[in-house]
């Protein structure tokens, strides 16, 4: 009687688990994927929802050489010392993004990224790469 009562016990623990497990992943009935929930507005749209952020085709893109200005004045305020020696032109997802390497007079290098609207963010650390 024991081995029953604790075997039903140990069933019913795991079906309450199952229970939250699911509800906090958004599962159950009604939530999985039904007909037309992939089909959205093009590039930068979720499946039935809103544009993702950031991916707007409104903004221009910058060029290499607007990279290479941005990247010289961001080196000028926060890198003291350094000069653009590379502009290195990818691929992202449906833009053309920049990583500019700089160097300074030790033989230092530092690495940024460009994205497509102009933004300038600081990649990787302060070793020198390949």
């Amino acid at each position: 009687m024991k081995k029953l009562l604790s075997t039903i016990a140990v069933a019913g623990g795991l079906t309450l688990l199952s229970g939250v497990a699911l509800a906090q992943w958004g599962g159950g009935p009604g939530r999985g994927m039904g007909p037309g929930m992939m089909r959205g507005g093009g590039p930068g749209w979720m499946a039935g929802g809103a544009p993702c952020a950031g991916a707007t085709n409104a903004a221009t893109e910058i060029t290499e050489e607007k990279a290479k200005e941005l990247a010289t004045a961001y080196a000028e305020q926060y890198l003291k010392g350094f000069t653009v020696e590379r502009v290195l032109p990818f691929t992202g997802r449906f833009h053309t993004m920049y990583s500019v390497e700089l160097k300074n007079s030790a033989g230092e290098v530092r690495a940024l990224h460009v994205n497509p609207y102009g933004n300038v963010m600081p990649f990787g650390g302060p070793w020198r790469r390949g």
